[in-house]
């Protein structure tokens, strides 16, 4: 494969901290390559200075001859001018200095439009949610046709819809890109190379060809072999320890030769387990009650409309220990709102909600408007005095820090300063203090890295209470929820065993209306006591499942646009 682009032996630093080191790597035709790597690892720095946004502090950025690289920022900025703008607009600025005709322009906006699922290029951008605000900004890229396509976390925003929209979509381009992202699911199914940003490789980087499966094997093979070598240099630098312990004189230039080398073994192997000790993650174990109450809420014949918008309804749903519940759907379908009916926050419309006795429910708000973004770190974690209060212990609040991977001098930062991967883990670092009979997660995954999510899930399958999921993080869903509750945000829902029978559901709305059945519920075996909702539920407009993730890169002769995948 043809090179595009390399890095050599960049290094870069934020203040006194190195973020990575002497980075040597390159990106080729064909590749769709996935970069992931721990919070901080400068994952997003080290895009910035492939698109040419930054300068590294040491070392070069090495590009074919007239390379033009597209750049999607984690946050989308629209420099619409008035009401008035559209989508068309943005996609037609974004196409200037291309030098192309007018009918081409014409072409790429409305048939970048279409794959996108905007009902109409004449839409106005400053009523476009979140999430299809993240569709205008990749799409605004794309049209451009770079020859490399540079995306950080594309998916923040995007509903599970969305995401799915987004794999079909990437896979169909015929330009190569790479892409920032945590979502393995994703990793596994689009991508054909993953990159790891990580100290503990000896290059500062691991690359593996193939999908996320691929990755896992070669990397657990290769932290085999390092810690197979950490143990034997370590036995051959404890006999060259023991040698010159008892003092050799450097008389002969052979002597003089092992003590050099001797000396040289101990540095090779503190580096060793400097690398082998990059993979500490977060310590996350929620606290739960002792409650085992047949019924921790009770949901009966619920409905909630919202602007005079039928959210659901009416729907039975009951919690009980041990239930694990994952809650899907587009953005305003009404999950926040459901959880915040099994809080108290709000009232149903029409049913009843029930809840046990003195019910704890802990909730994670997606928002975070829990955190006040000017309260230290120090004060966010404990508020008051120097220890917590955790499982009947004290807890200096150095130590929890420690737990959270939190540095020393980033106690008295104010929590604004904080990445929103770090601001995540002080969300969780509360919660855990607060023993709950309920857990309610909206979106906790956002900005977790590989290592923090993995030990999320395992908390959350060993967790003794009830679990209401919000995620897009579709790898979590399916590993920690064996039930599934779909919203349709038009007063449909419906019940599933498997993520499968979801996405199979959104791809039958993509066929004639008189082809559409309900979407299959779970039968039998039921963790969760419940009816299914009196309506079934029939999505609007979403796209099909994205099919076999080993699929072949399209051939580079192939121009987009393309047709609308239907």
């Amino acid at each position: 494969m043809a090179i595009l682009l390399s890095c050599q032996k960049l290094s870069k630093s934020f203040g006194v901290r190195p973020l990575f080191e002497n980075l040597s790597f390159g990106l080729f035709e064909g590749e769709r390559a996935g970069m992931i790597g721990p919070n901080g690892a400068g994952k997003s720095t080290l895009l910035k200075i492939l698109a040419g946004r930054e300068t590294a502090d040491e070392g070069k950025i090495v590009a074919r001859r007239g390379l033009r690289v597209g750049y999607l920022a984690q946050q989308d900025r629209f420099e619409a001018v008035g009401e008035g703008w559209t989508v068309r607009d943005e996609l037609t600025r974004s196409l200037q200095g291309l030098d192309l005709q007018d009918w081409e322009v014409d072409m790429r906006v409305e048939s970048g439009a279409e794959r996108a699922g905007f009902s109409s290029p004449d839409q106005a951008v400053g009523v476009l949610s979140g999430g299809w605000r993240k569709r205008l900004s990749i799409l605004a890229q794309v049209v451009r046709e770079p020859d490399l396509l540079l995306l950080d976390e594309p998916t923040n925003h995007l509903d599970l819809a969305g995401v799915l929209w987004l794999e079909s979509f990437l896979i169909e381009l015929s330009f190569p890109f790479l892409m920032i992202t945590h979502d393995r699911a994703f990793l596994q199914r689009v991508c054909n190379r993953v990159i790891e940003l990580n100290k503990r490789y000896e290059d500062g980087h691991f690359s593996s060809q193939g999908n996320y499966s691929d990755f896992l094997e070669k990397r657990e093979e290769l932290f085999s072999h390092q810690q197979n070598l950490q143990q034997t240099l370590a036995n051959t630098v404890r006999g060259e320890i023991a040698w010159l312990r008892k003092g050799p004189k450097a008389r002969t230039t052979k002597q003089q030769a092992r003590i050099d080398r001797a000396g040289e073994m101990i540095s090779n192997l503190a580096e060793l387990k400097y690398r082998n000790s990059q993979t500490r993650a977060t310590e996350i174990d929620f606290d739960a009650t002792e409650r085992r109450s047949k019924s921790l809420v009770r949901l009966l014949k619920v409905e909630k409309s919202l602007g005079g918008r039928k959210l659901f309804g009416p729907l039975d749903l009951i919690l009980s220990p041990g239930d694990k519940l994952g809650l899907l759907g587009g953005n305003g379908s009404g999950k926040s709102t459901l959880l915040k009916l099994i809080t108290g926050a709000l009232k149903p419309d029409a049913g009843e909600v029930r809840r046990a006795d003195g019910l704890r429910v802990v909730t994670f708000d997606q928002h975070r408007e829990q955190l006040d973004p000017n309260q230290t770190l120090k004060r966010a974690l404990c508020e008051a005095g120097e220890h917590v209060e955790y499982k009947g212990q004290r807890i200096h609040v150095y130590g929890w820090s420690e737990r959270f991977l939190f540095r020393k001098e980033q106690m008295e930062f104010p929590v604004s300063r904080l990445s929103g991967g770090e601001q995540a883990r002080v969300l969780i670092a509360r919660l855990m203090l607060k023993p709950a009979d309920v857990l309610l997660l909206d979106e906790p995954t956002n900005d977790l890295d590989l290592q923090s999510l993995e030990v999320l899930e395992n908390s959350l399958r060993d967790f003794p209470g009830a679990l209401v999921l919000v995620s897009h993080d579709r790898y979590m869903l399916e590993r920690v929820c064996p039930e599934l509750l779909g919203l349709d945000g038009r007063g449909g829902s419906g019940f599933y065993a498997e993520l499968s029978q979801w996405e199979a559901a959104l791809g039958r709305d993509a066929e004639p209306e008189a082809a559409k059945s309900a979407p299959a519920a779970s039968k039998g075996g039921s963790r969760l006591k419940r009816r299914r909702s009196s309506r079934a539920w029939r999505p609007r407009s979403s796209p099909p499942r994205t099919r076999s993730p080993r699929r072949a890169p399209r051939s580079p002769t192939r121009r987009w646009p393309r047709t609308c995948p239907s």
